[in-house]
């Protein structure tokens, strides 16, 4: 029961980050957005969230997991009832911060519970593939919810799907999962730390959303670069001297969070920004319907919760190092496959070898990487462990989508006819290459462990 709790929140997560996007031309013709402003409903969601996860996965560790878990749940379902009621577009964008900051205290709680849950092993490597499964499965999935419930209730009705569950969450959560031991006084909470944190790294993922669109030099893009920087450093300056710091020195004496860190980094540039350039594809330049796109990825949510469970199993077989290179190197071969399959007259069918082999990739990097960010931490650290993880998830795809994008002739923004086809195919080259780089980074040190024993022998 407790798993099946965890993977509903974590496919909360995913359907509520993704299903807003088919909604987004009914929520700009009902409540008056403007075309420049219409972004902000999902890059409020992507700012607020990446700029919390770090203070959310301490909250975990020094209030209570259970405690977190609960209050995250309510935030949602409360925000969503107030997302569906909105009447203007400050209010929205204002609701899709709030779903944000919940959603930033509710990833790292889920994943640091099951972290505490199930002890480090096949137990634990198990309970991260179902619920990556869920995870796997909702990013995709919430396409196609969207589509439906738009064209049949209207746009509120996606914020209001998330009002029983999120209230249905809580109530689980309070009475299935072990209660918080009182708080330990001893330890304190770095609140200049946590401040520094979330006002530098809100700010510079604000940056990374907001310059593509809009210009790196502009005077917005400009004061928030220096901002963002100030407060970073200072961040570091304040860490240094803390003896109770935000994210404790002694987690990088473990490499699971650092290689957790980087593959999280280039697994949302890379991976998770595929479906954008596949939703334009498919609903630009083959014209599908919303519902239609949304079906279209299908095939990609099954395949990568198919790739979850794989990747637990090659885990065991392989270890986490050698089984994420063979996950990326599946990515590299399956987008290379995608890229070549996207033609103005293809159809469907083309795409599906690259479509498996992305999406078994893609499933067993994400166990994988999840594995890796909780291997050798102990349980009072879990929590800033999955945040720091998780964060860098959230800053990799601003920076690797607005990277792509630009690569791309600014597909999405500005482009159409030909050139549109193009650089969606410029981008998912791009995108093979990159996690082909990666492979071969993470491959080295496999190689060089290997010849080590060798010559041992």
């Amino acid at each position: 029961m407790p798993l099946f709790i965890l993977a509903l929140g974590q496919l909360v997560i995913s359907l509520d980050y993704n299903i807003v996007y088919v909604a987004l031309p009914d929520i700009g013709a009902g409540l008056g957005f403007s075309d420049h402003d219409l972004q902000w409903v999902v890059s409020a969601y992507v700012v607020a969230n990446g700029g919390f996860l770090l203070l959310g996965g301490r909250a975990a560790d020094l209030l209570g997991r259970r405690r977190m878990f609960v209050l995250a749940a309510l935030l949602y379902a409360g925000s969503s009832l107030v997302g569906g009621l909105s009447q203007t577009p400050g209010a929205l964008v204002a609701v899709r911060a709030v779903q944000g900051i919940g959603g930033s205290l509710l990833f790292p709680a889920t994943l640091s519970l099951i972290s505490t849950l199930y002890a480090e092993g096949p137990a634990r490597n198990r309970a991260l593939a179902v619920w990556g499964a869920a995870g796997a499965g909702g990013l995709c999935f919430g396409s196609l919810l969207g589509g439906v419930l738009v064209e049949a209730f209207g746009w509120p009705s996606v914020f209001f799907v998330n009002v029983p569950v999120g209230a249905a969450l809580a109530v689980a959560g309070w009475l299935c999962f072990p209660a918080d031991g009182p708080r330990d006084r001893a330890r304190r909470f770095d609140a200049a730390g946590a401040l520094t944190a979330t006002g530098g790294i809100t700010l510079l993922v604000f940056l990374l959303v907001r310059a593509p669109a809009e210009g790196w030099d502009t005077p917005a893009s400009l004061t928030s670069a220096a901002l963002a920087a100030a407060l970073l450093t200072l961040f570091a300056v304040i860490e240094r001297r803390s003896r109770e710091p935000l994210v404790p020195a002694r987690l990088f004496a473990h490499r699971g969070p650092l290689t957790a860190m980087g593959v999280t980094t280039l697994f949302s540039a890379t991976f998770s920004s595929v479906p954008y350039f596949l939703t334009l594809y498919f609903h630009t330049v083959h014209g599908y319907s919303a519902v239609a796109t949304g079906l279209a990825f299908l095939v990609p949510a099954v395949v990568a919760a198919v790739g979850t469970q794989v990747g637990e199993r090659a885990v065991a077989a392989f270890g986490v190092r050698r089984m994420l290179v063979g996950g990326m190197v599946l990515g590299t071969a399956g987008a290379g496959a995608l890229g070549l399959a996207l033609t103005s007259d293809g159809s469907y069918a083309q795409l599906l070898p690259g479509i498996v082999l992305l999406g078994l990739g893609q499933g067993a990097a994400w166990t994988g990487m999840w594995i890796a960010a909780t291997a050798g931490v102990a349980p009072d650290d879990q929590g800033v462990a999955s945040g720091l993880a998780s964060t860098t998830l959230q800053v990799g795809g601003a920076v690797g989508l607005a990277v792509l994008v630009a690569a791309a002739g600014g597909v999405g923004q500005n482009t159409s006819g030909p050139g549109l086809l193009d650089g969606i195919r410029t981008a998912v080259f791009a995108i093979a290459g990159a996690i082909g780089c990666g492979a071969l980074a993470l491959l080295i040190p496999v190689a060089v462990l290997a010849r080590r024993r060798t010559t041992s022998v």
